[in-house]
């Protein structure tokens, strides 16, 4: 699209193929354009826990876990018969990027580790869609103990549970600066026995 730039000097009008409100923000500011981007969480170096031994044992003796490759519609109705992991806290979640500088507190930890929830809700089963593929985790704020995040990780994953906590602990941190750490309650939880366990609770 074509724009005009004043040249003071010697104003001349010259064309350029800038996008219209790249061209409008310099012609009226005299500044040039800066496009911003905010940036979300990246799916990079994920490892997960791929035994199908546990899929295919089932979280209970009456359910079947769908393929991971079945239709999201046939995961959907598998995982209606599983109960979602229960989350402790009914404010709304705090969705703001990557690099934002939200002051350490208990409401600002529990909204966005509620986006969080949402945001790589792949991992966890607050979805229907992944309780139909035997995901049932989910994670729970526990304490603050000073700049610490305590979280409680229950249910099974698919990933590794030290991957899940790097993961919510990299997006708190990346929202809330002021936190040095996330930790589990107990070393206990971020083994695989607490997750070959978790699929007969």
């Amino acid at each position: 699209m074509l724009t005009k730039c004043i040249c003071p000097a010697a104003l001349l009008v010259c064309f350029s193929l800038l996008p219209l409100s790249a061209a409008f923000h310099a012609a009226t500011t005299h500044k040039p354009f800066i496009k911003q981007t905010h940036l979300k969480s990246s799916w990079d170096d994920f490892s997960y826990d791929d035994d199908d031994e546990l899929l295919d044992s089932g979280v209970d003796a009456d359910f079947r876990a769908a393929d991971e490759n079945d239709d999201p519609v046939v995961k959907a109705m598998a995982g209606m018969a599983l109960d979602a992991p229960e989350v402790y806290w009914d404010g709304e979640p705090i969705d703001v990027p990557v690099g934002s500088q939200l002051e350490l507190s208990e409401e600002n930890v529990q909204g966005v580790l509620a986006a969080c929830r949402q945001e790589i809700g792949t991992m966890f089963g607050y979805q229907a869609e992944n309780r139909g593929v035997g995901i049932t985790g989910g994670v729970d704020y526990v304490d603050l103990d000073g700049p610490t995040v305590v979280v409680h990780l229950k249910g099974r994953f698919w990933h590794q549970r030290p991957t899940v906590l790097q993961r919510v602990g990299a997006y708190l941190m990346g929202r809330i600066p002021e936190i040095v750490d996330v930790v589990v309650e107990d070393e206990y939880e971020l083994t695989d026995e607490a997750n070959d366990a978790a699929i007969l609770d």
